[in-house]
């Protein structure tokens, strides 16, 4: 599902405020305390980052969208010094801190930017075909005016984990040598009229396919695994990775980093001896899912995962993206590289 597609805001006093997914076993695994440093790498509408810095923790915010830093410079005027917004992506957070004591990471789209129809990231809206997070490069729209239908089709398949991935590729193709697509309706119109639509589906049939633009525009999955290897360089011994992911995608990244960090290849005698590499995280308990009542409260929760890691003393290995089996998709380039 597209994460953040079928959330609500929560009204709270004066504010309207978007509801932070398993805040509560976040805070839990994060255990912020007072004299910490906690990064809250996905700062969006400042959810985590409130409660972290109401337990006494500072805070260092990262966003690459420039609409939430800008709406979180209250908090942070507020804050006593105690928050730090950094314009820039979590990927990139190994360049603006070191030695912290705890990294979270709500992966996927926010709330504030799916309510946003000018921001083209969902199309209970019409608005711009546009999906980036960052606001700068090629949009879903170049993307879907511009790529061969080959190269939609893997894109659609492998990110969205459409079945009809080649089918809609090339009415796509087809579709804009008459006029290119432009708005979010018009192409989930088309996709819904191509394919059809059963009643019984709890989905539209569109939303695979947004939801694989989306993780493409923004080099969604690269960038996640880069955050987990700057984590890695920055979280002091005894240091918290929590991560929230929202799909099978994002949460197999997050799994086998776990994996890879915190165990040794196992041993055979019939082979010979396998090297052992440093630990550098103790795993802190198996994947966490939300409760009934929060999903019935926060309709986005429900495919949510959270997984924990506490930082060994080992020195930080060297990044290896081998280990996540990316597929191979197409180099995404911008209207003069084309």
């Amino acid at each position: 599902m597209m994460a953040g597609d079928s959330d609500r805001p929560v009204v709270v006093g004066d504010e309207t405020r978007h509801i932070p997914v398993l805040l509560g076993e976040v805070l839990e695994a994060l255990r912020p305390s007072e004299g910490e440093t906690i990064v809250d790498g996905t700062f969006g509408a400042g959810g985590y980052t409130r409660s972290i810095l109401a337990a006494g923790a500072s805070v260092v915010g990262f966003d690459r969208d420039p609409d939430a830093i800008a709406a979180g410079r209250d908090m942070e005027a507020a804050s006593n010094g105690r928050l730090k917004l950094v314009h820039a992506a979590f990927s990139d957070l190994a360049s603006h801190v070191s030695e912290v004591d705890g990294v979270v990471l709500d992966i996927g789209v926010s709330s504030m930017q799916i309510d946003q129809a000018e921001r083209g990231f969902s199309f209970r809206f019409d608005g711009p075909l546009d999906m980036r997070m960052a606001q700068t490069g090629p949009s879903a729209a170049d993307v879907v005016n511009t790529f061969k239908s080959t190269d939609l089709t893997r894109i659609f398949g492998l990110l969205g984990e459409e079945r009809h991935a080649g089918r809609i590729a090339r009415m796509i193709e087809k579709r804009r040598e008459k006029r290119p697509f432009e708005r979010t309706l018009e192409l989930a119109d088309a996709i819904e009229t191509h394919v059809g639509r059963n009643p019984k589906d709890r989905i539209h049939p569109a939303t695979r396919v947004f939801q694989a633009l989306r993780i493409f525009v923004n080099d969604e999955l690269g960038q996640l695994a880069h955050a987990l290897f700057a984590a890695e360089q920055v979280l002091k011994p005894g240091g918290r990775l929590v991560v929230v992911t929202f799909h099978s995608l994002e949460d197999r990244i997050v799994k086998r980093f776990i994996a890879d960090r915190s165990t040794n290849p196992a041993g055979s005698r019939h082979l010979p001896q396998v090297r052992s590499k440093d630990i550098t995280f103790d795993r802190d308990g198996g994947a966490v899912e939300p409760s009934e009542a929060e999903t019935a409260i926060n309709p986005r929760a429900r495919s949510a995962k959270l997984r924990a890691a506490v930082r060994t003393d080992a020195p930080a290995r060297a990044a290896d993206f081998s280990l996540f089996g990316f597929p191979r998709l197409p180099e995404i380039l911008s209207a003069g590289e084309r």
